[in-house]
């Protein structure tokens, strides 16, 4: 009975080896052997994802995903699960990554990995065109609109940990009296060019979304020149597929070293967000 036992005992060790060798490289694998990358990401967060003039989802994103999946040999898929639903994690094979400018939080990082960086955008703090108002500090005390959810959140909340090294260190020199949360990138900008003062006194976004909604002739500015912090944006996997991690890492390394970022962040952005400036 006790040899028969080791016997099982060894044969199910071997197994769970075998299975776990049969998993490693799994995603990376079913992408190579469908020919499909599958991609979540936003069609509502513009330049970075968006429905264009021919019902297409197109932006910064989807050009990134897009040669991503030239790289590899692969056709690319887009799906656009809600945010929440994709920071955390456990997929389930529902999707093969997260190109949709996902900052690499520590909490995230405990959840998900990040194969690597392929852009950096400045934070900003924006007003009103006809607020009176010149220097962010000024802001201390007054109602200011953020998405919910995200870095924008967690600064006002002085909880900003970024899983990085290579932006300037952050500093809190801003306390909202009252912080608005919002659902999407666009809600707190569209609050604030009601006016002045109407529902929010300012918002905290990224410089590239700010831009863009001030060339759909929002009435809105940045405070000053000042950056508020650097937001270092990465491609996003679940767990468990080193293999997939790693390719996506030298993919992303490539396409900094060649200019590839370069030249897509500036057709996006106007400006090469591919590095800290």
């Amino acid at each position: 009975m006790l040899r028969t036992t080791r016997v099982i005992t060894l044969a199910a060790t071997m197994s769970l080896l075998f299975v776990g060798a049969a998993n490693a490289g799994a995603v990376l694998d079913k992408i190579q052997d469908t020919k499909t990358m599958t991609v979540a990401t936003s069609a509502i967060w513009p330049p970075q994802g968006f429905i264009n003039d021919k019902n297409e989802i197109d932006g910064f994103d989807i050009d990134v995903s897009k040669e991503i999946a030239k790289r590899l040999g692969v056709e690319v898929k887009f799906i656009t699960p809600d945010w929440d639903v994709i920071t955390a994690g456990k997929w389930n094979g529902r999707w093969d990554m997260s190109v949709g400018s996902m900052t690499a939080t520590q909490s995230r990082a405990r959840i998900l990995d990040f194969p690597a960086t392929y852009y950096y955008v400045p934070y900003v703090f924006a007003v009103h065109k006809d607020s009176k108002l010149t220097d962010h500090k000024a802001l201390n005390g007054k109602t200011i609109g953020v998405e919910g959810g995200t870095t924008s959140e967690d600064y006002l909340n002085e909880k900003l940990a970024i899983e990085t090294t290579d932006v300037p260190p952050v500093t809190y020199d801003v306390k909202a009296g009252k912080m608005k949360t919002y659902s999407g990138s666009l809600a707190p900008l569209d609050d604030l060019r009601l006016g002045d003062g109407v529902r929010l006194d300012a918002i905290l976004t990224q410089q590239s979304t700010l831009e863009a909604a001030i060339k759909k002739n929002y009435p809105l500015r940045a405070i000053d020149n000042d950056v508020v912090f650097y937001e270092p944006l990465a491609i996003a996997t679940d767990k468990g597929d080193p293999e997939l991690k790693a390719k996506l890492g030298e993919i992303i390394t490539d396409m900094h070293k060649d200019g590839t970022l370069t030249k897509l962040s500036t057709k996006w952005y106007g400006v090469d967000y591919s590095t800290v400036k």
